[in-house]
Order: C-alpha cells, then sequence, then structure tokens
C-alpha cells in the first residue's frame, strides 16, 4: 500500500502540492486526473523517490521512504517501475531499450532472454526485437517503455500521462494493456492523466488534483456523477451547477427553488435548505412536441441558444428558465429537427440530478 500523510512539495517559493493525504491499496488501478500543472506528475516522481517532499510522510508498505538512505530507496524503487509521458529511445535495438533495467539488476542472460521477449510479445510487439528503436512510431515506443519496465516485474507500475499525444488507435492499445497488466500479473497501476474520461475508462478509484490539492477521491461514478464542489463538477465535465433553495420535499423528492423555476431532484434535504445541484449533460433527453412523454419528473420547453458539433456527439445550450447544457448524438439531433433558435421539448430525472446542501 502507497499512503500520503500531510505532504507538502516546493520548488523554490512555488507551492506545488498542499498538504496531501490518501492512500493506494495494493492491486488496483489508481487514477490522478486534472489539468496541466495542477501537481500529478510530482505525485508520481514523490512515489517513485525521485523526489523528496518538503513536508510529510510517503509510506511504501509501511516504510516511511521520506527517511530511507541511498542504498535503502534503491532497494524499494527496483520493486516499482516508471514510464514517463515522453520516453526517449535509447540507441540500439528494441531488445536492448526493453533489457537494460535487467542488466541493471544484474540477471541472467537465459533469464533476460526470457522476459524481454515476454514483455515484447504482452505489448503486442513481437519480432520488434532487432528493429532500431529510434525508428519507432510514438505509440510504438510507449509500449516499448511499458515493456521495458513491465520485465523487471515491479509491483508498482507509474505512468505519467501513457497517452499524451497519441492517435487513437495507439491509445486504445495502452488502454487494453494497462487494464491487462492488473488482470494478468496483478500489479498496482498509478496512472496520471489530463483526459478525464481515460480516468473513467481505467480507474478502480479517482483522485482529482486541482492547484496542488485532492479535490475527491472516489470510485468513476461517484467523481463523475456525485461531485463533492464546483472546482471537481468543472473539472469532470459536469455543466449543469445551479444554487436554489428546497420549496418542499415528499418522501425524498425535492421541489428545488432555481430563482423561480422548480426542479424536482431527488434528495432529502428539509424545506428552505439552501443546496446546489449537479447534472450531467448527457442526462438531458429532448423529445418531439406532440410524442409521448417520459415518466420523468422535470419536462421544460425551451429555446436551443447554441450549437457545438463534438465529433459523433452535438453539445447545445437551452435556456428554459434556467440555462441547461445538454449533449445528445449528431442523429438525435438530426431526427428531432434541432437547430439553433428553435423551440424544443427537454426532460430529465429526478435521480440525474445529485443535491449538495449548502451552508450561508
Amino acid at each position: 500500500m502507497i499512503e500520503f500523510d500531510h505532504v507538502v512539495m516546493n520548488f523554490g517559493e512555488k507551492e506545488v502540492l498542499k498538504e496531501l493525504s490518501f492512500s493506494i491499496q495494493d492491486g488496483e488501478i489508481f487514477t490522478f486526473i486534472g489539468p496541466s500543472g495542477s501537481g500529478k506528475t510530482t505525485i508520481l516522481r514523490l512515489i517513485d523517490i525521485l523526489e523528496r517532499p518538503t513536508a510529510g510522510k510517503i509510506l511504501i508498505d509501511g516504510t516511511d521512504v521520506t527517511t530511507l538512505r541511498d542504498r535503502e530507496k534503491i532497494q524499494v524503487r527496483r520493486k516499482m517501475g516508471m514510464v514517463f509521458q515522453k520516453p526517449s529511445p535509447l540507441r540500439g535495438s528494441v531488445y536492448s531499450n526493453v533489457a537494460i533495467g535487467l542488466h541493471f539488476r544484474k540477471i541472467g542472460h537465459q533469464e533476460i532472454d526470457d522476459r524481454v521477449h515476454e514483455a515484447l510479445d504482452l505489448v503486442g510487439l513481437k519480432g520488434y526485437e532487432e528493429r532500431k528503436a529510434t525508428t519507432l512510431s510514438g505509440g510504438e515506443m510507449q509500449r516499448v517503455a511499458i515493456a521495458r519496465a513491465v520485465a523487471t516485474k515491479p509491483d508498482v507500475l507509474l505512468l505519467d500521462e501513457p497517452t499524451a499525444n497519441l492517435d487513437p488507435l495507439s491509445t486504445e492499445k495502452i488502454e487494453s494493456l494497462i487494464g491487462a497488466l492488473k488482470e494478468r500479473f496483478g500489479i498496482t497501476v498509478v496512472l496520471s492523466t489530463h483526459d478525464m474520461v481515460q480516468g473513467q475508462r481505467l480507474a478502480d478509484r479517482i483522485a482529482v488534483v486541482i492547484d496542488g490539492r485532492i479535490g475527491q477521491i472516489g470510485t468513476s461514478k461517484e467523481i463523475f456523477y456525485h461531485p463533492m464542489n464546483r472546482a471537481v463538477a468543472h473539472m469532470v465535465g459536469v455543466e449543469n451547477i445551479f444554487e436554489g433553495i428546497v420549496a418542499a420535499n415528499e418522501a425524498g423528492l425535492a421541489d428545488i427553488d432555481v430563482n423561480g423555476t422548480r426542479i424536482v431532484a431527488a434528495s432529502h434535504s428539509s424545506p428552505g435548505t439552501p443546496v446546489t445541484i449537479y447534472m450531467r449533460p448527457e442526462d438531458i433527453t429532448f423529445y418531439a412536441k406532440d410524442s409521448i412523454r417520459s415518466s420523468a419528473r422535470n419536462m421544460f420547453s425551451g429555446r436551443i441558444t447554441k450549437v457545438v458539433p463534438i465529433g459523433p456527439m452535438v453539445r447545445m445550450k437551452v435556456d428554459a428558465g434556467v440555462k441547461l447544457t445538454a449533449v445528445i448524438t449528431q442523429r438525435s439531433f438530426e431526427e428531432l429537427g434541432l437547430e439553433l433558435g428553435k423551440e424544443t421539448e427537454l426532460t430529465f430525472k429526478a435521480s440525474a440530478i445529485y443535491v449538495v446542501e449548502r451552508t450561508e
């Protein structure tokens, strides 16, 4: 297990990490998501004992690694593998690139040969042994870097933005590989990414890092559907955030007054309670005016004020008394005859809204 206990990290006068406390369990895929410059890479470098914190403790399997001598640090680091965002290929063949860590460990020739072939097969690069590493594509080089780390049989694999700047096909291969490493070897995988959807796809648990602090830790469902505050919500794409007052509550269904607009949400908050409500844009459904309406408790008419295509999806702004953001498929957009300026009908469920009580 990896534990951070009130860890602070300063570079000169700049405070990069601020009182971080969290734990990573053995065998899980733990993902740090956050914008560039939020401190994700620094966290990984601290775990790999490449940096020493300004304050606080870092424990790996119960040992405080911040107090270890250099020789002891090496022994701990040999249980970990680190793959940087932009791995630099060494001169020579793919085989020699993968084998270098094993030579440092003074492993026998036959075992090195076995491990290199096994690692390259695992990452889908069987037959690449004699190729020059400098001729590989970015995605292939990233897989070689992962093979180099995996060949050392680490207990913990650290991946810093493993698919940054890669094409979609290479990204898919790397993500499949990360999942396979956990399933096949039970390796603890710790990775950083600014891609919130990638974090959702891969992680057992996610930590949202914002401005050097942990905004929230939880499962992907908790992070993406139950954000604890506005900063986390914005980071994970929760675009509908409103403040209101609970006007009534009957059997766990709250009527919430948002600037004169009534929204029904699943909540046990008492009448008079000030709340913030969060809803993902994908949870809004559109329908033709004369069609059968759904059983959802929130039904509105509104005017489309902005349309932005995003690949196979369309993001829309809709003024329905409250200004809503919705995301639907391009096909649904066309079939419903939606367009900028058009009046439309929309609905969303009470259970789609996450309610957080505010203190005023």
